[in-house]
């Protein structure tokens, strides 16, 4: 049975089946846009302002000191320096071995003394001392009143070797991060896990803290500069911080990047269709 539609209306109507492809190619190339807003971090409303003025104070934020307190499991590293004889000097003599309660984090082994379910740590001679509660300097404070009655110009050196925060999702290094400084902010923390990836959710990152024998769940917008005014700027040992992808993602991480192929190939077509009229 002969064609009855003419080779130049067949022609014609290929070359429309593939603009019409094309056209559904690009939408699906800007439906994957993700505007800039959702990416940049502590936006404010000079975000797209193009002429702000340099070495210029925006604005100032009075945040407000954070200090941790000592918990029961912490684990505390506690040293202490004398001019005592060492024969003598009994509280010392474990400061170089590893210590009842030791544990390991990320792969480390942590020497030092764990906190006791009743908030106390066990010395020599001195019996138990209670920490939980107290910050760090505060512990140390404590410690060195009690070993100035025993030992002859004593430094008592305090540090917490556990403090950490475990980061999922969509950051470009997951796991627990071991954090030396216990006053850290959670940009700071963010960045030492590597950044957030480029299809990071920031205005909804949630968090999960525990506090005591209660476990908090918060969301957190990234986004918002005025995130530096909230109570859970700073991060506080064993948080966990999770990070949604946008819902853009099946377009940017799988399908995104072979859109310019298939633009490329039906431009091709197009060309070869045009010029065989």
């Amino acid at each position: 049975m002969p064609d009855l539609i003419p080779p130049r209306l067949s022609r014609f109507k290929r070359v429309s089946d593939l603009r019409i492809f094309a056209a559904v190619v690009i939408l699906l190339a800007a439906s994957s846009c993700v505007t800039n807003r959702k990416y940049q971090m502590m936006q404010k409303n000079d975000v797209n302002v193009s002429n702000l003025p340099s070495d210029s104070v925006m604005r100032e934020y009075s945040v407000k000191g954070f200090e941790y307190k000592i918990q029961t499991n912490d684990i505390l590293s506690v040293r202490f320096e004398s001019l005592t004889p060492k024969e003598f000097d009994f509280f010392s003599s474990g400061n170089n071995a590893q210590l009842p309660g030791g544990g390991f984090v990320g792969g480390a082994l942590l020497l030092g003394d764990i906190v006791d379910d009743e908030g106390l740590i066990p010395f020599p001679v001195v019996g138990k001392v209670k920490v939980s509660g107290l910050t760090v300097f505060e512990a140390q404070d404590s410690l060195q009143v009690i070993a100035n009655r025993y030992l002859e110009s004593p430094i008592v050196k305090v540090r917490l070797l556990n403090y950490r925060a475990t980061f999922l999702g969509e950051v470009n290094r997951e796991g627990v991060i071991p954090i030396n400084n216990n006053r850290i902010s959670m940009l700071e923390a963010i960045g030492l896990a590597g950044g957030l990836t480029d299809i990071a959710d920031k205005s909804d990152v949630k968090l999960i803290r525990q506090k005591g024998d209660k476990t908090e769940v918060v969301y957190l917008n990234l986004l918002d500069e005025n995130f530096i005014n909230s109570p859970y700027y700073y991060v506080y040992q064993n948080d966990v911080l999770v990070v949604p992808a946008l819902k853009q993602r099946a377009y940017r991480k799988y399908s995104a990047q072979n859109i310019s192929l298939v633009l490329s190939a039906v431009s091709l077509l197009l060309l070869v269709f045009t010029l065989n009229k």
